[in-house]
C-alpha cells in the first residue's frame, strides 16, 4: 500500500488502524476478505477517499466497519439514529481504531444505499421535513430522495461516509451529486465513499483505493478496470453485444 503523500491535512480522520487481537483470524470472515486481511493502516485523504472493487471484494464490509467504528448506526443515518431492521454487520469494527485530527466535525452522516428505505422511513417519522427539502422522503423517488438528503441534510465541515450512493442516481444526477460533493469539500467536509461509478471516481481531489487480492491499493482513475470497461463499452457497444449474442447462440 502506498505511503501517505506529503499533504496539508485538514480532515477529521487521518487513518484507519487495524488492531489484530486474539479473535482476529485470517481464515474466517470478515478477516479473510482481500479488503481486510493484508493491511494494518489505511491512510485517508483529507477531502475524499474512494473505495472501489468487484462485488464480494469487501469494500462495503470495510466501509460499514469504518462507519460503526466512527460511532454511526450500522444501518445508516446520523450518530443519534437508533433504528434497526436486521443485524447483518460484521465484527470488523471491533478491530478498527480511527486516528483523528484535532478538528471536530460540525456534521456527520452514514449513507447506505441498500438501507435507504429504512432511513427514509425513520426520518419521515421523526425529523422536520424542512431539513430534507420540505417534502417527506417517501413522497419522492429513490433518486430524488437520495439527492434531497444529500442537498439539504449534509452540512459544512462534516464527516460523511457513503456506501454506493450512485445506486439510485441517473448519470445526470451523478453529475449533480459531484457538484454538491465539491461544494461540501470546499466548506471543509471529508468523505469516505464506496462506489462502482466511474463518474464519481473521476472527482480529482481524492485518493482511490482498489480492493485487490493483496488488499487496498492506491490507483489512478484511468487505470481502474471499472473505467476501462465502461469507456470501451461506450465506444464499441456493438462488439460487446455481438460477443454476448454469440455466446447465447452457442448455448
Amino acid at each position: 500500500m502506498a505511503e501517505r503523500r506529503a499533504i496539508d491535512f485538514e480532515g477529521f480522520v487521518m487513518d484507519v488502524v487495524q488492531v489484530r487481537g486474539d479473535a482476529w483470524d485470517a481464515e474466517e470472515y470478515p478477516f479473510s476478505l482481500p479488503a481486510v486481511r493484508s493491511w494494518d493502516t489505511l491512510h485517508l485523504h483529507p477531502k475524499v477517499t474512494f473505495l472501489v472493487g468487484e462485488n464480494g471484494s469487501g469494500k462495503s464490509t470495510l466501509i460499514e466497519a469504518i462507519a460503526i467504528a466512527a460511532g454511526f448506526n450500522p444501518e445508516g443515518g446520523s450518530k443519534d439514529h437508533g433504528f434497526a431492521t436486521r443485524n447483518t454487520h460484521s465484527e470488523l469494527h471491533k478491530f478498527l481504531r480511527l486516528a483523528k485530527s484535532t478538528r471536530r466535525p460540525a456534521d456527520s452522516y452514514f449513507l447506505r444505499a441498500e438501507s435507504f428505505y429504512a432511513q427514509a422511513s425513520y426520518l419521515d417519522d421523526v425529523a422536520n421535513p424542512d431539513r430534507y427539502g420540505g417534502r417527506a422522503l417517501h413522497t419522492q423517488s429513490h433518486g430524488e430522495g437520495m439527492m434531497a438528503l444529500f442537498q439539504n441534510r449534509f452540512g459544512e465541515r462534516g464527516f460523511f461516509i457513503l456506501d454506493e450512493p450512485e445506486a439510485a442516481l441517473s448519470p445526470k444526477r451523478q453529475v449533480k451529486f459531484l457538484r454538491r460533493l465539491h461544494e461540501l469539500v470546499k466548506s471543509g467536509s471529508q468523505f469516505v465513499i464506496a462506489t462502482h461509478s466511474p463518474m464519481l471516481l473521476a472527482y480529482p481531489d481524492a485518493w482511490i483505493y482498489e480492493m485487490t487480492g493483496e488488499g487496498p491499493m492506491r490507483r489512478e482513475w484511468d487505470s481502474l478496470e471499472h473505467v476501462k470497461l465502461t469507456r470501451d463499452f461506450l465506444m464499441f457497444p456493438e462488439k460487446y453485444l455481438w460477443d454476448i449474442m454469440e455466446e447465447d447462440d452457442g448455448l
